[in-house]
């Protein structure tokens, strides 16, 4: 049997085994936090935002973002109905009620729209998470959140390297934004993730808040302001950020090759989709994903057992929150309940090979041609 073709892998170069060691023997002291302050700031930088915050995971970023926002008991949190756990989770931690809308059928993202019906006088936020590296519609958002006054909070996690209009990085545009840095994702510290905004009073708030409530101005030691948080990313894992960040534009572009050698070979299948790349967008091509037509018949369990077949990892497309035990079932939400039983998560690791890829290739043709 051939080799086992994983869906996702990180590229961990000697660059970053030097950094993290460095760290390791040095990172004590008085250098507890140089490499977790030069992951903030050169991130910063990357991304366009002026303020930034490692974190230990993105749900934490978004947990701190939402309570540094106000949001608790009462209010309403607007979200698309396709994610994954981690968005709402902060919701519920919080005390406030989650409310899922559908997606835009081309880009999987929420749809602005089904946002702005579902506004109410208790929404305190609308969450735009940018799935599988494609974009949500930031200008309807972003128009929605001036006319509203709702802030529009950004979901980064899977869109390192996505641009939208203009050039104007994923997570840079909303009133906050958070990332990932997970193992599966494009830049990792195999943990971990980032809390950035240019909303200097909001940042002081999620700083504060960072540090168990210790705001950085107070003189008294260990004299915490209020009941904080510790979601802090550990220097060790910052050394991993930092060289990451070095090779992140091969990163990205690895990954966007991914897609389009995918793209080339599976173009000219009938009644198959992939991610979308509008116009003056960028695509950072985290996860490629095949999305089949309704009429062609081809379910996610036909695929899962292909693939399954063809000793080939597969992931499945975002179940509904919704449809979750935890939650309220909307299946009104007819895109986000309906595309996933006909869409599949691609294998896109940095260093598969031109026959790994036509593998899996051939696995969807054979699918596609049934």
């Amino acid at each position: 049997m051939n080799d086992r073709i994983f869906y996702t892998k990180p590229s961990i170069t000697a660059l970053e085994r030097d950094y993290a060691a460095d760290a390791a023997a040095n990172g004590w002291g008085a250098q507890c936090y140089d490499y977790i302050i030069r992951f903030e700031r050169e991130f910063g930088a990357w991304l366009g935002s002026t303020h930034t915050i490692a974190t230990s995971s993105c749900t934490g970023a978004l947990h701190m973002g939402m309570a540094a926002l106000g949001i608790g008991p009462s209010d309403e949190v607007i979200l698309a109905d396709t994610n994954w756990i981690a968005t709402v989770a902060p919701v519920v931690h919080l005390g406030a009620t989650p409310v899922f809308v559908d997606i835009d059928p081309t880009s999987w993202c929420i749809d602005p729209q089904a946002a702005e019906r579902a506004i109410t006088p208790r929404t305190r936020a609308i969450v735009a998470t940018h799935v599988y590296g494609n974009m949500a519609d930031m200008d309807a958002l972003l128009a929605l959140g001036e006319r509203t006054g709702i802030p529009i909070i950004e979901d980064g996690a899977e869109a390192i390297g996505s641009a939208w209009h203009g050039g104007r990085r994923a997570g840079s545009m909303g009133r906050f934004g958070t990332f990932s840095f997970h193992g599966t994702k494009t830049l990792t510290t195999g943990e971990g993730g980032m809390f950035v905004t240019s909303d200097a009073a909001l940042y002081e708030r999620v700083l504060t808040l960072s540090n168990h409530g210790r705001a950085r101005g107070q003189v008294k030691q260990f004299w915490p302001d209020m009941v904080g948080f510790k979601y802090k990313m550990s220097n060790v894992q910052a050394a991993m950020g930092c060289a990451q960040l070095e090779r992140i534009e091969d990163l990205v572009s690895r990954k966007r090759a991914i897609l389009a050698r995918y793209r080339a070979a599976l173009d000219g299948l009938p009644r198959l989709s992939m991610n979308p790349e509008p116009a003056g967008t960028v695509n950072g091509a985290w996860m490629p994903t095949v999305v089949f037509a309704r009429e062609s018949g081809v379910t996610r369990e036909d695929m899962q057992q292909a693939f399954a077949a063809a000793n080939i990892d597969a992931r499945v497309f975002f179940h509904p929150l919704s449809e979750l035990p935890m939650f309220e079932a909307r299946p009104e939400n007819r895109h986000a309940w309906d595309i996933p039983g006909r869409a599949i998560n691609l294998p896109s690791y940095h260093d598969m090979t031109d026959d790994d890829i036509a593998r899996v290739c051939a696995v969807v043709t054979a699918l596609a041609n049934r």
